[in-house]
């Protein structure tokens, strides 16, 4: 642990770390060191094979931001699908921000969509805030091009926490919706199944897209 920190003090970046605590309301500014993240990811492909791995995706909780999220990059690092799967119900409880929920992207898990489903839904009733979230965003970077089915809309709908990270995923995964399979999510905003905040989020979010058209965009302010 003490040559992982030295090495993540010696990539700091002071003017950086003023930057990225001002992203990260709740992540207490001392925990930052101010890593850029291409820096951070080229440092987790060099140490993923090595013998300071294991212990260090061990050595939970971490202490420094920086090292959730090499946590994070070492565990894309991972080959197996089931290997990744149980490196995340493991690290997934200690993510405390936005930020490492949303930067980490383990590839393998999109080639095997159908175990991964099971996955998704275990994640998505999960009293972890950034589990739920990490779960949606899957289920949006996955799910909403050649393998969408309608249900799955629903399951995002059914998600019912009033925490804000949840509800601004939520958001996000239907206006992303909207851009991709527009005639299917529609009906949600036509009908008023999401609540007040998410349907004008999901709005907001839809109409700054560059996704959709200018028509779609001057209806969609009408609801």
């Amino acid at each position: 642990m003490t040559e992982i920190q030295a090495h993540l003090f010696a990539m700091q970046d002071e003017g950086y770390r003023t930057f990225q605590c001002r992203l990260m309301p709740t992540v207490d500014a001392e925990t930052v060191i101010g890593v850029r993240t291409p820096q951070l990811r080229k440092y987790a492909k060099t140490i993923a094979n090595s013998s300071v791995t294991k212990p260090f995706l061990q050595a939970l909780p971490h202490r420094y931001y920086e090292e959730n999220n090499l946590h994070a990059f070492l565990i894309e690092e991972i080959k197996e699908f089931d290997t990744c799967v149980e490196a995340l119900n493991t690290f997934l409880p200690y993510v405390d921000n936005w930020a490492t929920c949303d930067s980490m992207n383990p590839k393998i898990l999109g080639k095997h969509k159908p175990e991964l489903l099971a996955v998704i839904e275990n994640w998505l009733s999960s009293p972890d805030t950034y589990t739920v979230r990490f779960g949606i965003k899957l289920l949006m970077t996955w799910f909403l091009d050649a393998d969408f089915l309608p249900e799955y809309l629903q399951k995002v709908a059914a998600v019912n926490f009033e925490e804000y990270y949840i509800k601004m995923m939520i958001s996000w995964y239907f206006a992303t919706a909207l851009a991709k399979q527009y005639k299917a999510t529609l009906p949600y905003l036509k009908e008023h199944r999401l609540s007040p905040w998410i349907h004008a989020k999901t709005i907001q979010k839809a109409t700054e897209s560059y996704r959709l058209t200018k028509e779609q965009k001057l209806y969609l302010k009408t609801l």
